[in-house]
């Protein structure tokens, strides 16, 4: 069954919850991504459950949150395109282990049994993966790091006592793919 593209405003379901209790895998590729590059080397994905989507800018937009020390930050900071890939339940192992085991070291994808999807679109190419239910493909529009000076609530700092702070990226979602 392969996948058939609605508005983002018709996705169902509480995405709330999808991210932060079902997790998604966020995924970039350079502009030469190709079927059957290992994921690490022209793509790499990650686990996340912070995120959100809403409307900015008079467009449907997803907020992404990727730490310096994660791989797939460098191939965020050098594409404008990365996609947020759901998965049903029976994918928790893989989605907690590419959650876990960083692009640098495995092949992400082949030690889950994920098969990637290439797409060429006219912003670059969009990576996501066959056996997700739901796919987005975003554009970057803003990209920041957060600052210990702008927190209103110094109480969130305790989550960047050992690591640094997520850069947050506000994307229009170009498409939205589901199953």
């Amino acid at each position: 069954m392969s996948f058939r593209e609605i508005s983002p405003y018709q996705l169902e379901g509480n995405l709330m919850d999808r991210i932060g209790n079902g997790w998604m895998l966020v995924t970039a590729a350079n502009g030469n991504a190709k079927a059957g590059d290992p994921c690490g080397t022209t793509y790499n994905t990650m686990t996340a459950s912070w995120g959100g989507t809403g409307v900015l800018w008079g467009r449907p937009v997803a907020f992404v949150f990727i730490r310096p020390e994660r791989h797939t930050f460098s191939f965020t900071e050098k594409n404008d395109l990365m996609t947020l890939s759901f998965f049903g339940e029976e994918y928790r192992g893989a989605l907690a282990f590419c959650g876990a085991k960083s692009g640098r070291d495995v092949d992400k994808a082949a030690e889950c049994g994920l098969t990637p999807v290439f797409e060429e679109t006219e912003s670059g190419v969009a990576a996501y993966f066959e056996e997700a239910d739901t796919a987005l493909v975003l554009r970057k529009l803003y990209a920041r790091p957060f600052d210990r000076e702008s927190f209103a609530d110094l109480s969130c700092l305790s989550f960047y006592e050992n690591a640094g702070m997520h850069t947050v990226y506000v994307c229009e979602i170009e498409k939205a793919l589901v199953r």
